[in-house]
């Protein structure tokens, strides 16, 4: 618990000097998610052309948003344990994203901001996780942590007869 709670606190804290973040930091453990991964600016005053985005272990059925101008690759990984969804074994994971500009035309000025959006089911169990994002630009590149904080998930409502 102790080590959570420090992961947790260090995460949080580097946050405050991100400048890729997440809009919604906080979800329901088990619940579906959509992480929109905000762009404050670019590298050094230069525009955006990559956004990786190495996705934390425990999440399943993970879907990026199509970006118009932007391609988008997919590294999936084997699953340590394989599970069942919709009838089908499901045996490897997205484990990182990446939207790359198709043109220059399409770079994310630096003085323009957007979201990078994915949708995922989270893990069952609650505890701190991290998005490890790299942001590529015409010279420079930035490393960020957006941390999110899976809470305990709501107890069922209880049914009056």
């Amino acid at each position: 618990m102790k080590k959570t709670l420090s992961l947790a606190a260090a995460l949080l804290a580097g946050a405050a000097h991100a400048h890729v973040v997440l809009d919604q930091p906080q979800a329901a453990a088990g619940s579906a998610y959509k992480a929109a991964l905000r762009v404050g600016h670019g590298c050094d005053g230069t525009p955006t052309h990559t956004l990786r985005v190495r996705l934390p272990a425990g999440l399943r059925g993970t879907k990026p948003m199509p970006k118009p101008g932007w391609t988008i690759t997919l590294r999936r990984e084997p699953l340590p344990q394989p599970y069942e969804s919709h009838g089908r074994r499901i045996s490897d994971e997205v484990a990182e994203i990446s939207w790359r500009a198709t043109s220059r035309e399409a770079w994310l000025d630096d003085a323009h901001v957007d979201e990078f959006v994915l949708r995922t089911t989270l893990p069952t169990a609650p505890g701190a996780l991290a998005f490890k994002v790299l942001q590529l630009c015409e010279r420079g590149e930035h490393e960020w942590t957006a941390p999110l904080q899976v809470q305990p998930a709501p107890a069922p409502a209880a049914h009056h007869h």
